[in-house]
Parts: C-alpha cells; structure tokens; sequence
C-alpha cells in the first residue's frame, strides 16, 4: 500500500510540473530560391497577342436549318492593342444546298390548283403529284417558267461584321501529361451586315408586283439585314505563330426562309394575306460552329 501511495504522488507532481512548464511554439520556414523569387504571377508570361495582327481564315457551318444548309467560308482579322483586348472583323461568303425537308415538300407536298402563293406550282420529274399539264416536272434553279420550292426558299449570301475580342481566360491542356499546349478562351461582340436571297415582294394591289400564285412570283431577290454578331471560342497556340481556333457565332435577325404568306392580316398580323412582304419574316437565331486556322503577324512577347 505504501508503495502504491508513493507511485501516485510522484506522478501527480510530474504532471503538475509538466502543465505549469510554458512550450514555445516555432514555425518552419521554406525559403523560395531560383528564378521564380519574389516575381508576380504573371512575370514572364508568354505574350502571343499584344502589338499584333491576327489573319485567319475560317470554314463554317450552320445550325438547325430548316430549308437550306450554309456553309461560310471565309475568315476574320483581328489587331490586339493588348494581350487580352482586339478590333477586328469577321466576313465571307455562304454556300447553300437545300435540306431534305426542302426536296420532300417539293416531291410530295399537294399543290393547290386554286390558291398557289405559299408553294411553288411544279414538282421534280420524280414527283408522286404534278402541279398541272403546264408544269412537265420542274426545272432547275432560278428557272422563273417551271419553279420548285427550292426557288423560293431564302439563302445565306455574304456578311462583314466589326466586333470587338476580349481574352479573359488562358492556360494549359495536356495529353496524357506529356504533350502540353497554351489555350485562351474569348469571346467576342459586333453588328454588322448580312446579304440575303429572299423571295421577292409580289401581290400588293396597285404596283407591278406580279400575283403571288404567278409562276414569275417563285423567284429570290437580294436584301441586305443588319444584325448583331456574339459569341465564344476556344485559341490553341501549336507554337508563337500559328494557332487553331474553334468558335460558336450567333448573328440573329428576321427573315422569310421559306417564302410563305403567313402574316399581315387579321388579329396582330398573324394571317396570311395574299401579299409577300417584310410582314411575313420571322425571327431566327442564326447559328454557326467555325473551324480556323490563325497566323500571328508580328514577334511574340514576354511580360516584364
């Protein structure tokens, strides 16, 4: 008992000694050594833009056509005063070809004898219904004797677009760790001008303007729309002079696409009235996905 007594006093009076002893607490420091000493992030960062002109062409496509697929061709130039801020333009010309809905309207859509302003009166050779003993199967396009649908669906022509190019984000993508490319992502806005091939105006009382069920009403006329242009892309620098671009471009604005009557009469125009017209456009929010290929005129810089 006397031995257990004097083993719990000695180890009361160590913990007491031990709680009352003050500790000093000591921090280790890492000291930062080599190039990258006191510098700021963005020290000698790789400038690929700053004092430079862009060229770079552009091939395009749009997105959820409805009577006619376009293809742009064409490409933009861009001046950047800063690594991260630029003018420029964006502009070229538009291929078209005609959907599938557009050849099953014309080889299985009815024609109305009676009323013919919406759809053109002939059909292809291949056709289950002609439009009539006059019509003897269609004829090619811009043919004003024996019009199809494709003759009155409206078209992409040309466009130029001043905007302005912002570069907000840019780093690193890798492959498999090993193969390491610089990417910027930017993103753009401007107004500008788009030509278009619209179906003519045609049935207005009192003018030149022909019937809209006379086959000579089947026919496109040049317009010029106005428009705003937005959108983002993506920039990989393959060394300080060239770089691959992939881009999202919307440029909205109304337009007749498929040359109908649907609009100006009745309540808030909403019926058709036997004229075409700028009455019968519609909204569309016009979109393109590009692919380009840019070539960086001037030296490449190194921040300070």
């Amino acid at each position: 008992m006397r031995k257990l007594a004097a083993s719990t006093i000695a180890i009361a009076l160590a913990a007491g000694a031990f709680i009352s002893t003050e500790h000093e607490a000591h921090a280790q420091q890492i000291a930062l050594t080599g190039p990258l000493k006191g510098a700021p992030p963005v020290m000698r960062l790789r400038q690929y833009r700053a004092g430079r002109f862009e060229i770079a062409p552009e091939f395009a496509f749009t997105l959820l056509d409805e009577y006619q697929h376009s293809y742009f061709v064409g490409g933009k130039i861009n001046y950047y005063f800063t690594e991260w801020l630029a003018v420029g333009l964006w502009g070229g010309g538009f291929l078209n070809t005609p959907t599938d809905l557009t050849s099953q309207i014309d080889n299985i859509a009815p024609r109305d004898q009676l009323d013919q302003s919406n759809v053109a009166p002939c059909v292809p050779t291949n056709a289950v219904s002609q439009a009539g003993a006059t019509c003897p199967g269609g004829g090619s396009p811009g043919d004003s004797t024996h019009p199809t649908f494709q003759n009155q669906t409206a078209q992409l022509v040309w466009t130029i677009m001043p905007q302005i190019t912002a570069v907000p984000f840019r780093g690193k993508l890798a492959l498999f760790q090993a193969l390491f490319v610089d990417t910027e992502a930017y993103i753009f806005l401007g107004a500008g001008a788009v030509g278009i091939n619209e179906r003519a105006n045609c049935g207005e009382p009192g003018t030149s303007e022909p019937s809209c069920n006379d086959v000579k009403s089947f026919v496109l006329a040049s317009q010029v729309k106005f428009a705003p242009t937005f959108g983002i892309g993506l920039s990989f620098f393959l060394n300080d002079i060239v770089n691959l671009g992939v881009e999202y471009r919307a440029f909205p604005f109304s337009w007749n696409r498929g040359g109908f009557d649907s609009r100006g009469l009745g309540p808030n125009n909403n019926f058709p009235d036997g004229e075409i017209n700028g009455q019968d456009e519609t909204f569309k929010f016009n979109q393109v996905i590009g692919i380009s290929v840019g070539v960086m005129l001037g030296t490449r810089k190194t921040s300070q």
